[in-house]
């Protein structure tokens, strides 16, 4: 079963410097209902506190069967990486401008990953300029199908 989100507004807002993959710290009722596909990462961001990755804001509903041990829906979650890369992306985010974006999420190994990206937000103008290029490329795509 290959089950996977995406946050598709993500290479639309912003520029993605570096990817790192982390594992997510869930409960029994979170990960029922991740594997049912009722998540989203669409508006959750990370921080570095204490020397620790947290992912806030992402949304997990509550699995149906759950009762009185189902989850908080957007509580913050603690993200898994190794001490050196909790250290650059600590490093990038303090030097200013930057932050920590989920870009998908993935079971690798009956494990649930999030890709992490420490990106640059973009201004109106640069996403114009992505939208005129996504644009000819999808202009030549056209063009080769018809030859």
């Amino acid at each position: 079963m290959k089950m996977e989100i995406q946050n598709k507004r993500a290479k639309f807002d912003y520029f993605i410097e570096e990817e790192y993959e982390a594992g997510i710290a869930l409960t029994g009722t979170e990960i029922k209902s991740i594997r049912d596909g009722h998540c989203n990462i669409k508006d959750s961001y990370g921080i570095v506190k204490n020397d620790e990755v947290f992912l806030l804001n992402m949304y997990i509903a509550p699995y149906k069967e759950g009762n009185l041990f189902n989850h908080e829906e957007t509580r913050s979650r603690k993200l898994l990486l190794h001490k050196k890369e909790i250290k650059k992306i600590k490093e990038a985010l303090t030097m200013g401008g930057l932050t920590l974006i989920p870009l998908k999420g993935y079971f690798k190994e009956n494990k649930f990953k999030i890709l992490l990206g420490v990106c640059k937000g973009k201004k109106n103008y640069d996403k114009r300029e992505t939208i005129k290029e996504r644009d000819l490329q999808r202009e030549e795509r056209k063009k080769e199908k018809n030859w």
